[in-house]
C-alpha cells in the first residue's frame, strides 16, 4: 500500500511527510520509515527514495517543530556506462560495459 501511494504522489511531482502517509496509509510513522528503507533493497523494487527538507515547518499545537522531512519514491533508473579498458592479452580488443 505504501509503494503505491508513493508512486501515485511521485507520478504528481509530490513529496510527502511521514505524518501525512500516516494519515493516508494508517500506519505508524516509524513503520512508514522502515518500509521506506526496504523499498530501497532490491528484492523489494530497488526504488529510490528521496529525502529532503520541507521548506515550511509544520506548526504543532502552536509550537514550531524542529525539521519537517518530506520523502518521494521513483523507479531506479538503469544506466549503461561503457569504460574503456586496456587490452590485458591481444584476445581483448574492446571496452567493457558496465551496468550502473
Amino acid at each position: 500500500m505504501l509503494c503505491d501511494v508513493m508512486l501515485s504522489a511521485g507520478a504528481c511531482e509530490t513529496w510527502l511527510t511521514l505524518v501525512e502517509l500516516s494519515r493516508v496509509t494508517h500506519y505508524g510513522e516509524a513503520s512508514i520509515s522502515a518500509q521506506l528503507r526496504h523499498l530501497r533493497k532490491p528484492q523489494y523494487g530497488a526504488f529510490v527514495v528521496e529525502k529532503r527538507q520541507r521548506e515550511a515547518a509544520e506548526v504543532l499545537c502552536g509550537v514550531e517543530h524542529g525539521p519537517v522531512w518530506e520523502y518521494r519514491l521513483s523507479h531506479a533508473v538503469r544506466v549503461e556506462a561503457i569504460s574503456p579498458i586496456g587490452p590485458k592479452d591481444e584476445s581483448s580488443h574492446g571496452a567493457a560495459s558496465a551496468v550502473c
